[in-house]
């Protein structure tokens, strides 16, 4: 009985207790994006200053965007902080800056809507070196080009709000899902693929490519360490040994 209200008790000590976890940060730039245009199908614009999600069926058509990140240096940081297989990611949020549809092949004026984000399998598309001013026809992702890098492999990410306006920080969430996860701990490149999700939105952001450094796209990760052993835990590990022979001494 003795044994069975010690062990009573320390479990719900232990269960009380929290195991100190510790976190660490790291910030990640596009290694490249594009963004392709349904009405310009064969064109490329990787080297735009946007980055565009438009529904499909309005006047200048359908915009999808694509960003990749190499998670190399996440995972070099989070091995020296924690140790080799000694972390799990807990968290990834991209942020997106609005900007204002300045081109005339844009749709226009933005407007709110959904939009998507996916994983992608793939990851051998180009960003290319089209602008909307002269879209290149070779050398990089274009609208026509998309299907052929897309696949049943790929992953929703989430469906996300864009509250519309022409300025200003949108943080959105990546669900953690478990190829997207798993390509990220990996510190492989890991390519998204922005989709429109109704018949409404009008969504520009800056690129990789824009002149202001602070606008461009950031993603975030966040890794959690591995629990410590906490003072709970020593505390019965120590008081549990301490009993342990007592029982023994009274059986003999």
């Amino acid at each position: 009985m003795r044994l069975a209200r010690f062990l009573l008790f320390t479990a719900g000590f232990l269960t009380g207790y929290p195991h100190a976890v510790s976190a660490a940060t790291v910030t990640l730039s596009p290694t490249q994006d594009a963004f392709v245009s349904s009405a310009n199908s064969t064109s490329n614009y990787g080297a735009a200053g946007a980055l565009l999600v438009n529904a499909a069926g309005l006047p200048k058509g359908e915009f999808d965007s694509l960003l990749q990140f190499n998670f190399a240096t996440a995972k070099s940081s989070f091995d020296l902080t924690f140790g080799v297989g000694q972390w799990t990611i807990q968290s990834v949020t991209l942020q997106l800056t609005s900007a204002n549809p300045g081109s005339p092949i844009f749709n226009s004026p933005a407007a709110a809507g959904s939009f998507t984000l996916n994983w992608m399998q793939d990851d051998s598309w180009t960003e290319g070196n089209g602008t909307p001013a002269a879209g290149s026809t070779t050398g990089g992702i274009t609208y026509a080009t998309l299907p052929g890098f897309r696949s049943g492999s790929d992953q929703l990410l989430g469906t996300y709000s864009f509250p519309g306006g022409t300025s200003g920080n949108n943080t959105y969430t990546l669900g953690m899902n478990s190829s997207f996860v798993g390509d990220a701990a990996a510190g492989n490149l890991v390519s998204l693929l922005a989709l429109p999700a109704d018949s409404a939105i009008v969504y520009t952001a800056n690129s990789q490519n824009f002149t202001t450094v602070a606008n461009r796209p950031v993603l975030t990760v966040t890794a959690i360490g591995a629990p410590e052993p906490g003072v709970a835990g020593l505390f019965f590990a120590g008081a549990g040994a301490g009993l342990l022979p007592r029982r023994r001494r009274r059986k003999t």
